[in-house]
């Protein structure tokens, strides 16, 4: 009985998904929630999007978007095919999918902090029902799927894989790069069972070019990470290099172009400022966390974390040795950093290095002010403060700085001119390929 129960219920839910008659709810409207929500609504579904945000429900309501790169036409078109923000989790059993898109930062102590996805969870628990699939997208350690989620939802007394299904498809949002959009980049889906990988790849094949299928929720999950980590420790190595060629007076940015003309075995990955956006500076701490509880010590990935984390001060101490060499302190001296999103052409903040740096030059007492086209005013953070509008780019108001702090290379700011108008760069991001006497490369 019970398995012509679990029967019934995929074929019912796969058979929706194909035909597009299901329901798609989406949990959590950010920069992976919203482009996700769209897609599906693109391709014909009818998308019920769940948030805590309601200044964010509303904006959507009215067709309008909060993300710089979505368009509001794209949020028109998608309420034009019936989709809805709200702020009330009870509607959460009339979706057949649930897809979990919210955050995964890090505690005060650098330990996972899932407290979004627990509650997030905790409130759909009321309404799931059977029939339905849950997806977690969040990046987590491998095991919180089958550890936290499962047995939350089989609390309800539906079992995994035949009353309602379960799956990890780690979300790959690259916000900002127009060479990928969601349905172009391929998705990984684990699920707990057999049953509910099918159902994941049925949710996901309707909408996204590729479905990549893993063994299980675990590999999944491992996949995300391994990707994340991949990234923060080659650019710890040529942060490492970086500091290396500074002492040789080697300019990296010039090796690293000459390297990357090799056709094969090698990847050109470029040193910053520091680490940002939410999952790079992330993502390793989630990994090594886990592995501790395994006997096993994540050597390799701490030491990059360990070099990408002293990069901000690394590029302070260039920033006082440039005003040092011209008499002055960084104490009472007027810095304007260029760019403070975490990378180029975006609005997107999230961990981004450029505020640290605004915070170690006001704690050292420059007064510091900041110029970006993306980010008009410098917006509410859970752990920043700055009560600051960007600064115009005038040929006055560069020659007005002792110091111009080069952070984030967005295309639309005028390189040509801030070399001619600035009295001192500090160049983080190798924008300037020339050697100049008064730019001076971090």
């Amino acid at each position: 009985m019970r398995d012509e129960h679990q029967s019934a219920h995929l074929q019912q839910l796969v058979a929706k998904l194909r035909d597009r008659t299901a329901v798609i709810g989406i949990i959590g409207l950010g920069y992976v929630g919203l482009p996700l929500t769209l897609r599906y609504a693109a391709v014909g579904f009818r998308v019920l999007g769940i948030d805590i945000d309601a200044a964010k429900v509303e904006k959507l309501n009215r067709g309008q978007s909060y993300i710089e790169h979505i368009p509001a036409a794209e949020i028109e078109a998608a309420r034009a095919a019936g989709f809805k923000a709200t702020t009330d989790f009870t509607r959460a059993g009339e979706p057949d999918a649930l897809i979990i898109c919210v955050p995964t930062p890090l505690n005060a102590y650098r330990e996972p902090d899932l407290s979004f996805v627990l509650d997030t969870t905790d409130a759909l628990l009321p309404f799931v029902r059977p029939g339905q699939l849950v997806s977690l997208e969040s990046t987590t350690y491998p095991g919180t799927t089958e550890e936290e989620l499962r047995p939350r939802l089989e609390s309800r007394g539906l079992v995994v894989g035949e009353d309602i299904f379960l799956v990890f498809s780690p979300e790959r949002e690259d916000p900002g790069n127009p060479h990928f959009e969601t349905r172009t980049i391929p998705k990984v889906c684990g699920g707990s069972t057999a049953a509910c990988l099918e159902a994941g790849v049925a949710l996901y094949g309707t909408a996204i070019d590729r479905v990549v299928p893993v063994s299980s929720t675990r590999a999944a999950e491992l996949t995300k990470l391994l990707e994340n980590i991949h990234r923060a420790v080659n650019i710890g190595l040529v942060n490492e290099m970086k500091v290396i060629a500074d002492r040789m007076e080697i300019d990296i940015h010039e090796v690293i172009r000459a390297a990357a003309t090799k056709p094969f075995g090698f990847t050109p990955y470029y040193p910053g400022p520091g680490l940002g956006g939410h999952c790079i500076p992330i993502d390793p701490f989630y990994l090594t966390w886990k592995a501790r509880q395994y006997g096993v010590h994540t050597r390799f990935i701490e030491l990059a974390g360990e070099i990408n984390s002293d990069m901000p001060h690394w590029v302070i101490g260039k920033v006082t040795d440039a005003l040092n060499q011209r008499g002055r302190s960084v104490m009472s001296s007027r810095v304007l950093v260029l760019g403070i999103a975490y990378k180029k052409d975006v609005e997107d903040m999230r961990e981004s290095p450029s505020v640290e740096l605004m915070e170690i030059l006001r704690d050292k007492g420059a007064r510091v002010d900041y110029s970006d086209p993306h980010v008009p005013v410098f917006p509410r953070m859970r752990e920043h403060r700055f009560e600051l509008s960007s600064v115009a780019l005038t040929p006055e108001s560069l020659a007005s700085y002792d110091l111009v702090l080069l952070a984030t290379s967005h295309t639309a700011f005028d390189y040509d001119m801030i070399r001619r108008y600035a009295n001192l760069i500090v160049d983080t991001r190798g924008v300037y390929l020339e050697r100049l006497p008064h730019v001076v490369k971090a």
